[in-house]
């Protein structure tokens, strides 16, 4: 049974529509990456009024889910995406994990 991680990030005002080109044109190796780390069912959810993004994933371990943050891949994302939303120093995504509070099946 995969685990559910769900997250809150933010989006900067005025880049909803290239949030959105870019993660339809979503690089194939990113793809590759996230099935190889044993992610699926990947969603993110925009809160238009806040620019509050909603990122939820069903992974296969935490192990495997922290490792993506290591790659070459990822870093290239990260750096891609960092002038369109809230970032570290690192450029990678601010991101809250939410709890989970309830599930139904």
């Amino acid at each position: 049974m995969p685990l559910r991680k769900t997250f809150v990030m933010s989006l900067n005002p005025g880049c909803r529509a290239e949030y959105q080109r870019r993660h339809d044109e979503l690089w194939p190796e990113m793809v590759d990456l996230l099935h190889t780390h044993g992610v699926r069912n990947y969603t993110i959810a925009l809160l238009e009024e806040t620019n509050q993004l909603f990122g939820y994933a069903e992974i296969e371990s935490e192990a495997q889910w922290a490792a993506i943050a290591d790659t070459e891949v990822c870093r290239r994302w990260w750096d891609h995406m960092q002038d369109i939303m809230a970032t570290n120093p690192d450029n990678s995504p601010r991101s809250i994990e939410l709890v989970e509070v309830f599930h139904l099946e």
